[in-house]
């Protein structure tokens, strides 16, 4: 395993990410005839004004060859394994104790057991090795190890069980090299097909790599490995196939950090369940994801997730105020403010501390990933789909659980359809960049924050739908640092959230209740004439919800209900159809703004303000019996508004990978 370590840097970045439409300043969607956002034309983008079909076309092709065909009519060679020394028909392989060596392109059919073997590719052509009921274990090596080839390709026999696996030690040829490093390892392209089933057992490394183009077409895969389960270097590629991994590092990777155009994972379609301690899917540049289903289980999952002990930095504008260099800063009580430090006069400015040197870095306190602010951290990445350049998919089912980010891109995030479901200990959904949704359903649950922008949110349509933590450390179900201008679609989020702005066209209400609520209690919202709007059980306890719907409007009134039960139809704590009924009223209210807010009395003042210069959106609502630090646009922490909640603004949070 590769652990480094890289030292947080200490800085600012205002970062635009967007939701289902583009970001403000720059032009950074277009629009297809019909009006539907599908495109990101942001130039650093590798999914720039092209959708995520046309991008994963561009970057993969398929040769005949690479597809499973019909080998029975072809000219073929037979190696049949045996331990004390293998049968061998044909030409162009021979067998040097146990290590049978192919030396010349052509088809190799492989069957039988060694218990200590070895299979090597030597040659400059293409080779096709058939396995057919092949079980090889090879205790200091790879057991199939490509040194070189124009292009090998392993095709899975139907009907067949075929089984690889490696020892915990390896013998290198080269001491100075680290190569093999996989129970299947390939210096060069290798393609895998088939109809048959393929296990491996990889106890030194990684279970199957290619340091060139990894393509796979076609077989039920099976991997249990001690570091990664499938590596391509340049290109990871599945066209088809089942595959079941189990790792202790990454699932599914591209490593190559040195190309930009290279070190991508492109996935047409499949079925993938995938256990990794580390990250599920990981990608240096680019994932594209034209369909498939996945389920993805990383770092033991969100219940798992590793408690951040600092996510504040403090800001001279206001907010909750942090130590950068590791610990909270005691917070006052009542009316007395902190004590400003001297500023110095004239053009004189004080020295900067002096930096460490050698490996020793700053005590940065640990956030949430953000890599244009930091490289990497001593804690190990959990995500369940990861790029280090954009995120691009196109449709399919997904069912997340991470411990960290469910779906994290550190430039651009484009979702063109599929069913995405996440269980996140950290964000659910962040972009460094631009986030684009268009239409789709989307359930998160995140022990951090559900929706992530680092500057405004865009939302045209769709359904999403949040249970969050309830505030604290300036997290919740929604988190932006500018603005969330809201046009149309259905969201639902609970926990500490903001609103959206109000620059928005489509009407919100936010819910505060006087004590927290248990996890699973129904929200019910209905209109005057008893029209169910939404009904919602969060999966996490909360004290603030937020809704917006098309169907709210200004002037109509409304009722909120708690409790009670439905007889509709639940998914991901959203009920569809049936009636809700047994609940308790909790407040009636008529919508006048934009965003109303509401508690048990009806309507209340907005609780306070986001920080200046943040496009006039309302700021987060965090936990009433918290108290604040007391900032610029902050009362003294101690003194309430009028609803008996504390006013507190937004917090600014340093990310880190």
């Amino acid at each position: 395993m590769n652990r480094r370590r890289i030292y947080s840097k200490l800085a600012i970045f205002v970062v635009c990410t967007t939701f289902l439409y583009g970001c403000g300043g720059d032009k950074e969607n277009s629009t297809n005839e019909t009006g539907q956002l599908t495109t990101i034309e942001a130039k650093d983008s590798i999914l720039a004004d092209k959708t995520v079909t046309a991008v994963i076309g561009e970057l993969v092709t398929y040769d005949g060859d690479d597809l499973y065909t019909d080998w029975t009519s072809e000219q073929v060679n037979y190696i049949e394994l045996k331990d004390g020394g293998s049968s061998i028909k044909g030409s162009g392989a021979a067998e040097k104790q146990g290590k049978i060596t192919v030396s010349a392109a052509g088809n190799y059919v492989i069957s039988g057991k060694t218990s200590n073997g070895q299979i090597v590719v030597d040659t400059e052509g293409t080779v096709r090795l058939i396995l057919k009921g092949a079980e090889i274990n090879c205790s200091d090596s790879a057991a199939i190890y490509v040194k070189n080839a124009k292009k090998t390709i392993v095709s899975l026999e139907e009907g067949t069980e075929n089984i690889i696996s490696d020892g915990s030690k390896y013998t290198l040829e080269d001491a100075n090299s680290d190569e093999p490093s996989a129970a299947i390892f390939s210096k060069d392209d290798l393609v895998i097909n088939g109809r048959g089933k393929l296990i491996v057992k990889a106890n030194y490394n990684d279970g199957i790599t290619s340091k060139d183009d990894l393509k796979i077409t076609g077989g039920n895969i099976e991997i249990t490995a001690v570091d990664d389960g499938i590596v391509g270097k340049d290109l990871l590629a599945v066209k088809e196939g089942t595959i079941t991994i189990t790792a202790a590092g990454d699932a599914l990777k591209a490593s190559n950090d040195k190309d930009a155009d290279k070190g991508n994972i492109v996935m047409e379609n499949g079925s993938f369940n995938l256990k990794a301690e580390k990250d599920g899917i990981e990608a240096e540049n680019a994932v594209l994801i034209g369909d498939g289903s996945f389920n993805i289980t990383t770092g033991g999952g969100s219940a798992n997730a590793v408690e951040k002990p600092v996510e504040d930095i403090p800001f001279p504008m206001g907010g909750q105020m942090g130590n950068p260099m590791g610990g909270q800063m005691e917070r006052p009580t009542g009316d007395k403010r902190p004590e400003l430090p001297e500023m110095p006069t004239g053009d004189k400015m004080p020295e900067p501390p002096e930096m460490p040197t050698g490996d020793k870095g700053i005590d940065i306190p640990k956030g949430k990933d953000n890599s244009t602010t930091t490289d990497e951290t001593e804690r190990e990445s959990t995500k369940a789909i990861k790029a280090g350049r954009d995120i691009g998919i196109a449709a399919g089912t997904f069912n997340l659980d991470s411990a960290d980010d469910c779906i994290h891109s550190n430039n651009n995030v484009a979702i063109e359809g599929g069913q995405i479901t996440i269980a996140s200990g950290d964000d659910g959904i962040h972009s460094d960049k631009t986030l684009t949704i268009n239409g789709g359903y989307i359930s998160i649950t995140a022990g951090v924050d559900g929706l992530d922008a680092n500057g405004t949110i865009y939302m045209t349509k769709g359904t999403v739908i949040i249970s969050a933590a309830n505030g604290g450390k300036g997290n919740g179900g929604i988190d932006y640092d500018r603005s969330f201008e809201l046009t149309g679609g259905l969201i639902v989020s609970s926990g500490g959230t903001q609103t959206p702005s109000d620059s928005s066209s489509q009407y919100s209400i936010i819910m505060t209740y006087p004590q927290m609520q248990k996890a699973g209690t129904l929200v019910s919202l209905s209109d005057d004439a008893g029209k169910e709007i939404v009904t919602f059980a969060p999966t996490k306890d909360y004290q603030t919800v937020v809704i917006s719907s098309p169907e709210l409007k200004k002037g109509s009134s409304y009722t909120l209900y708690s409790g009670g039960k439905s007889t509709g139809t639940e998914k991901n704590g959203l009920y569809t159809g049936g009636a809700y009924e047994g609940g308790t009223k909790i407040t009636s209210f008529t919508i006048e703004d934009l965003v109303t807010w509401i508690n048990e009395s009806g309507v209340t003042e907005p609780q306070n303000e986001m920080m200046p210069g943040q496009g006039g959106g309302r700021g987060k609502v965090m936990n009433p019996d918290q108290g604040t630090t007391p900032g610029q646009g902050q009362e003294p922490a101690g003194k309430q508004r009028p609803n008996g909640t504390t006013q507190q603004n937004k917090n600014q949070k340093k990310d880190q990978l």
